[in-house]
């Protein structure tokens, strides 16, 4: 048999190259023997290349998951950081801002009045009508925990159920006169000194003054009334003090009265979405300052003090009736002692270290009383109050009344707050005999 060869362009033979294809077709062929056997680890191989793949692809995952928790989690400090940078910025700006101010009416009083603007009377002797025994009886007690005394006026029956009254700045318990004579017939009524006013005493520190300490002050006083609950009602700081005891201690508190004094958080939250609040709240800021703030309030003879009780903007309406000439020489004589003035304004330098608060819900039923010419506060903070109260709740606008509520209004005042007492008989069901 004869082959024939054909060559390629190339110069090879076809007969070459087809001996050379089956060569390498040859070579990759499995062996017959054991082909089943080479077929298992090839597949076996792939599969644990596929495993393989599979584990650096999870490895892989779990590290971008890692770095993105990583990121977010720095992302949230970094904009923490600068909220609360943002926030002490704010505070301490509007501070420089109000000392600025104070600074300039302070320059134009001494232009105007330059031999009286650094003159101002330390009261040593009581008017009158602290001494007046129709509102009951002065006592102290000694707190064990803090071992500071605190003075009291208490009226009525002891095992009647207790009233307990808390004021505001720059007030002291003679601001409840009007409520103590009204429902002593029903109630053990108690209007005490609070930390630093009055005749209560007045620790040096600043940090005494912290919202937790005042809270605890009030507390121990029930309990050393020998009461474990009380119908508590409070004004102005006497108000915030009034609505965290509810808060923390809400077995203590059989229903809540609060007047001119929003919720905590509704006060922050509100303050800093509203710029016109923020202005009426500039004290705020300026008395976070030292010795300047009292200094402001003592010049010509505590005029500022006189004018936050009497103008025509901030004072209470009813002057004459219900505040007299004798009622201001009682507040000049209780805020012109020594160190007096501090000790009112330390809470005011405290107030930022502590809110937003961690717990916020009243369990207690309320009653919030407003002065709708609050100079001070404005009134829609009022009916924003109720997002933070579980129990009922009652509000009730006071046509032409000032911020200084109970005093202003006295009777419509203990009108409303009868009439909410009555609902359900509730007191009824808590005297401590």
């Amino acid at each position: 048999m004869v082959q024939s060869e054909v060559r390629t362009p190339w110069g090879l033979s076809i007969s070459s190259v087809t001996r050379k294809r089956d060569s390498v077709l040859s070579s990759q062929d499995p062996p017959r023997s054991g082909g089943a056997s080479f077929l298992k680890r090839r597949q076996l191989s792939k599969q644990i290349n596929r495993s393989r793949d599979q584990q650096a692809d999870s490895r892989g995952n779990v590290k971008m998951a890692r770095l993105l928790d990583n990121l977010l989690l720095l992302s949230f400090g970094l904009t923490l950081k600068i909220r609360v940078m943002g926030y002490w910025s704010l505070v301490y700006g509007y501070c420089a801002l109000c000392t600025g101010v104070a600074l300039l009416r302070l320059g134009w009083n001494i232009i105007l009045r330059p031999s009286t603007t650094f003159q101002w009377t330390v009261r040593e002797t009581p008017p009158a009508c602290l001494n007046d025994t129709s509102l009951g009886t002065h006592c102290y007690v000694r707190i064990k925990e803090s071992g500071l005394r605190f003075h009291y006026v208490a009226a009525g029956v002891r095992g009647k159920p207790l009233m307990l009254f808390l004021h505001g700045f720059p007030e002291f318990w003679f601001s409840w006169r009007h409520q103590l004579r009204e429902f002593k017939s029903e109630f053990r009524v108690v209007a005490v000194d609070m930390r630093g006013y009055g005749e209560s005493d007045l620790p040096s520190s600043t940090e005494s003054y912290r919202l937790d300490y005042l809270v605890t002050d009030i507390k121990d006083i029930v309990e050393y009334l020998g009461y474990n609950r009380c119908f508590l009602v409070g004004h102005d700081w006497g108000g915030i003090i009034a609505w965290l005891c509810a808060i923390h201690y809400p077995e203590m508190v059989t229903k809540l009265i609060v007047l001119n004094s929003p919720h905590p958080c509704v006060f922050t939250d509100y303050a800093l979405h509203h710029p016109s609040q923020m202005l009426k709240s500039c004290y705020y800021f300026f008395f976070q300052l030292s010795y300047f703030p009292e200094l402001m309030l003592s010049i010509n003879d505590f005029k500022a003090l006189k004018s936050l009780f009497t103008s025509r903007s901030t004072g209470i309406s009813c002057k004459g009736r219900w505040f007299t000439t004798e009622d201001i020489e009682a507040y000049l004589h209780a805020l012109s002692q020594p160190g007096a003035l501090t000790g009112a304004l330390n809470y005011f330098r405290n107030i930022f270290s502590v809110l937003p608060l961690s717990q916020s819900q009243v369990k207690s039923p309320v009653l919030l009383l407003w002065g709708e010419r609050d100079a001070f506060l404005e009134q829609d903070m009022a009916e924003a109050c109720r997002l933070y109260i579980s129990n009922h709740f009652r509000l009730n606008i006071i046509s032409g009344a000032s911020h200084w509520l109970q005093q202003d209004q006295p009777d419509i005042v203990n009108t409303l707050i009868w009439t909410f007492i009555k609902e359900g008989e509730g007191h009824k069901n808590y005297r401590n005999l």
